[in-house]
């Protein structure tokens, strides 16, 4: 299929590999638009979402983008030998707005996630691929497009398969998702990725400050490190996973870092219209530069009859004909505006609970309502968690903005409880109103819990009467096999050596020594409680022993319910 941004003619190849990934690269698809489907590259590398053993979906949802290259050296060219852009070339001029993006993404992206190193440039080529940054920078003065950037129905037709993730909240679609904004996001990949790069208190994909950011982020994913070309090379296919998106994206990558220079917004023009597939009508096929076009008769001017003999025919030439118009591919009008939303009701049930550095097994949801109380989609809703517990969102954040989808539901991500007990509280905030519409959700950090408690040490737990137990008794808590530090236990001293008989604490036998200055008579205890420390260890305190002979059993028990019992032994004495 022919590229749809700059359709220029390839021509003097520097070698027959540049050709041929310039020949790859140009039998992809074409650009998302703001409301017509595209064509896709080959369906058979484009897998549908939730397939057995396939990963979670890509940004774009392997929508098509910009096939279009850079320009290309070669013989009988008046290029720099270096292939450096010429300055002030078209290519390689980008809408100030989304350059400006671009930049500031890098150097958020810098300051939160040093060890990525994402460049701006590659943010450029990805935007370039995408959207032709943004339709040539057309945005508002905030940032936004007038209109959404919508990729094709993916519905399985030559796309992936998503099934609607967001109610039509971002895309208008109610039946299947589509990639939206300056850098294609689709809604699911939106709502874990999007990211707030403006400052304005929204996540909006159709912001090129919060798409760029967001971009970014994604692209920092897994600890990668973007100068290690095996982590570029497996971010970028994570947007699209396609070999010629990968070659595509990294030719507009290369170009720019050799010199790209800033235009202004909404001087370039605009990707061009879609070339039909996958059962919809094509558009008229692009007449290719270097391609003679037929002239038509000047009107008035009657045919100049052929002379006998000169070679021509006597047949007299028809007039041209025009061809009948195409039927334009079907389009999907951008969503209405909705009513905006005036309240927030809670939805949960009051468990916002977890022990110390533990998940939240809730997540904070309330409902967005309009005026009439139906549910308002497409509202912002921010969370924000106080507190002395530690505890913030999964990520690290403790504010966070969600948007609302059809049934006006935000959930806020998943909570991790901090290393501190006490009381927290996650506050809901909606945006955009003219009056503040806040929640406040209460939680609670509880004590940190255990779930298996050992014995580490050897001490022979066998003692005279009126003597006292050689060494101290040493135990490991956990909790999924990792130290379990601050954990709470209490250690008890029972009467009877049976469980069968209950577990009654003893009178007299065995006991432990509190401390404080009083007499030893009067700081005797048969019953404790205890902390781990930084490493899940319990160092209990010694063991004494009256003049009670017999058998005793030792509980240690942890909160969370991990127990160790061990049996005391006293004898006579000797």
């Amino acid at each position: 299929m022919a590229a749809l941004f700059g359709r220029r003619m390839r021509r003097g190849a520097a070698s027959t590999a540049v050709a041929a990934a310039a020949m790859a690269a140009l039998s992809a698809s074409g650009a998302p638009s703001a409301v017509g489907e595209q064509p896709a590259a080959s369906a058979a590398e484009r897998p549908s979402a939730g397939a057995s053993g396939q990963e979670d979906p890509s940004v774009t949802g392997d929508s098509p983008y910009h096939t279009d290259l850079p320009p290309l050296k070669g013989p009988g060219r008046n290029d720099p030998p270096d292939e450096t852009p010429a300055t002030g070339s078209a290519e390689s001029g980008i809408p100030a707005t989304v350059l400006d993006a671009y930049r500031k993404a890098e150097a958020s992206l810098a300051a939160s996630n040093p060890r990525c190193r994402v460049p701006w440039e590659l943010l450029a080529a990805i935007g370039k691929v995408e959207s032709g940054h943004a339709r040539g920078g057309r945005l508002d003065t905030n940032g936004t497009t007038p209109s959404p950037i919508l990729g094709p129905v993916l519905n399985g037709v030559g796309f992936a398969n998503i099934s609607d993730t967001d109610g039509g909240a971002y895309d208008g679609d109610t039946l299947h998702d589509r990639a939206v904004g300056p850098m294609q996001f689709i809604p699911q990949t939106w709502e874990s990725w999007g990211r707030d790069g403006n400052g304005d208190g929204r996540r909006d994909p159709n912001n090129i400050y919060d798409a760029a950011l967001a971009a970014g982020s994604y692209l920092c994913a897994h600890d990668r490190d973007l100068t290690v070309e095996r982590d570029l090379h497996q971010a970028i296919l994570g947007y699209n996973r396609s070999q010629e998106y990968l070659r595509t994206v990294l030719h507009w990558y290369d170009y720019y870092r050799k010199g790209a220079h800033e235009v202004p917004d909404g001087s370039q023009p605009a990707p061009g219209a879609p070339t039909g597939t996958g059962g919809k009508t094509p558009s008229p096929a692009p007449v290719r530069p270097g391609t003679p076009s037929p002239s038509p008769t000047k009107p008035g001017k009657p045919t100049k009859p052929a002379k006998p003999g000169d070679g021509s025919s006597s047949k007299p030439t028809p007039p041209p004909t025009t061809p009948p118009p195409t039927t334009p591919p079907p389009t999907t009008p951008p969503p209405t505006t909705p009513a905006p939303a005036t309240r927030l009701v809670d939805l949960g049930d009051g468990a916002l609970s977890a022990p110390a550095r533990e998940r939240f097994a809730e997540r904070p949801a309330v409902r967005a309502e309009r005026a009439d109380k139906k549910p308002a989609a497409q509202a912002k809703v921010r969370f924000t968690l106080t507190g002395e517990t530690g505890t913030t969102f999964e990520g690290g954040a403790t504010t966070v903005t969600v948007t609302t989808k059809a049934d006006g539901v935000a959930k806020a991500p998943a909570l991790l409880a901090g290393g501190k007990p006490g009381a927290l509280t996650v506050k809901a905030t909606l945006l955009g109103t003219t009056e503040p519409v806040t929640l406040g959700l209460r939680g609670e950090v509880t004590a940190p819990r255990a779930d298996k408690l050992v014995r580490t040490d050897e001490t022979e737990l066998t003692c005279e009467a009126g003597a006292t137990f050689a060494g101290r008794i040493a135990l490991t808590a956990t909790r999924d096999g990792e130290a379990a530090p601050g954990v709470a236990a209490t250690a008890t001293v029972l009467a009877n050596a049976d469980p069968a008989d209950g577990e009654k604490a003893a009178d007299q036998g065995p006991y432990f020594l509190t401390p404080g200055d009083e007499p030893a008579e009067d700081r005797r205890t048969r019953e404790l409680t205890l902390t781990t420390d930084a490493k899940g260890n319990l160092l209990l305190p010694e063991l004494h022993t009256d003049d009670t002979t017999g058998t005793f059993r030792l509980r240690v028990e942890t909160t969370g319910g991990a127990v160790v019992v061990l049996e005391l032994n006293v004898t006579d004495p000797a």
